[in-house]
């Protein structure tokens, strides 16, 4: 048998296609934003490749760095990101009416936060597998570790994040094989709360969305006017777009073409069919991680790789979703896409603890003599109790306190 390569090729590809993807309409997007602040059209797309060149660093990194680690780094990590985000309380740097960044706007520690509450739970979890059934030693611990971090970014105030960390403490649950019924009760009371915190004025824009959001529906001139331009942006496109570079929309009125509503420029200048692609290739990174899950030696591979996939393109759905109208403004950045530091070098790491699971899972495969199955067919939840490739020689550790269990 020849000799494999201990990495998933096509996730590799589909990465690579994304950030590709992603340079080349950074630098169409941002050139007349980048002149006038910076007098330069191309300073935040230089920067941007900045970023790009150490998130990849950091990826090479954590792809030859056994998963395994994360066991031990799990509490410190989520102790620096808790740090980061009441250090931004601290230092009051406000942009846009939010207080979210350090150093300027270069780094936003909300961004670390989703990164680290995947990681963190996925240790949690793991360590906590055959406890998820009791609600005093699954579902409400779990309630107070996404109350804590939500709190903090709630106070920023940061409402898309925090209800993306939200959204990842339930998917995390149940990819574990957390009790459905307990999911229920809790998505139940979450929307009654969500209904209540919004109505109370905490999060101001939050209301004002929403509000816009359903009028919108039933009459698009009612959008907002972010929503109204994005819309505008792709019906200017068509069906095969105006051409890299060409877009009027992010010159004449469209909000943070480069960053937000970057997906925007994507229709108005690559059309409904580049579009499209990106979409492909986003359900073509999930796939593959699920698939790299479904794989894992063990059920913290599982939980890591299928945790950190479902995250990356659960944040572009949501944005793609917000662009053409489907959702309430979030202010998601899109993952490999959208300009920034934070959110490209989080992305990064998380391709690259992907990438872990799969070379050790491929690793395990080549020592047993096999072939790897791409024909699997992704269950999580059924393979989380029917437990597949153990790893030689590693027991099952136990952690005290906070330390995820």
């Amino acid at each position: 048998m020849g000799k494999r390569a201990l990495i998933d090729v096509p996730i590799l590809l589909v990465t690579a296609a994304l950030v590709i993807f992603g340079v080349l309409m950074v630098y169409s997007a941002s050139a007349d934003f980048s002149y006038q602040m910076y007098g330069s059209e191309t300073y935040v797309f230089k920067r941007q490749l900045i970023w790009l060149g150490l998130g990849s660093l950091v990826a090479l990194l954590m792809t030859f760095l056994d998963y395994h680690f994360w066991r031990r780094l799990a509490v410190p990590a989520m102790l620096a990101a808790l740090g980061g985000l009441i250090i931004v309380l601290f230092i009051q740097d406000e942009r846009l009416g939010a207080v979210r960044s350090l150093f300027s706007g270069s780094v936003q520690p909300s961004e670390l936060a989703k990164l680290v509450i995947v990681i963190y739970l996925s240790v949690w979890l793991y360590n906590r597998r055959d406890q998820l059934q009791d609600i005093n030693f699954g579902l409400i611990p779990l309630g107070v570790i996404l109350g804590l971090v939500g709190g903090f970014i709630g106070l920023q105030p940061d409402l898309s994040a925090l209800i993306t960390v939200i959204l990842l403490g339930i998917m995390m649950f149940f990819l574990a094989g957390g009790d459905l019924r307990q999911l229920v009760v809790v998505l139940l009371l979450g929307s009654v709360v969500g209904f209540i915190v919004l109505r109370s004025g905490i999060f101001p824009t939050g209301t004002e969305r929403l509000g816009s959001f359903w009028v919108g529906l039933s009459n698009p001139l009612e959008y907002s006017e972010h929503v109204r331009r994005a819309l505008e942006a792709f019906v200017k496109g068509g069906w095969l777009g105006v051409g890299i570079g060409k877009s009027e929309t992010k010159l004449f009125g469209l909000p943070f073409p480069h960053t937000d509503s970057v997906f925007a420029v994507v229709g108005e200048e690559m059309g409904a069919l580049g579009a499209s692609v990106l979409v492909v290739l986003y359900l073509l990174f999930m796939w593959r991680a699920l698939k790299i899950a479904r794989r894992a030696p063990d059920q913290l591979g599982s939980l890591l790789a299928g945790g950190l996939g479902l995250w990356l393109v659960t944040e572009a759905c949501i944005n793609m979703a917000v662009m053409v109208g489907l959702m309430p403004f979030a202010g998601n950045a899109l993952p490999f896409i959208s300009a920034g530091g934070s959110n490209l070098l989080v992305t990064m790491t998380a391709v690259g603890i992907i990438l872990n699971v799969s070379r050790l899972s491929e690793k395990k495969l080549e020592e047993q003599g096999k072939e790897p199955s791409y024909r699997a067919f992704v269950d999580l939840r059924r393979g989380d109790r029917r437990r597949r490739l153990s790893r030689s020689g590693r027991p099952a550790a136990s952690d005290g306190g906070l330390s995820a269990n």
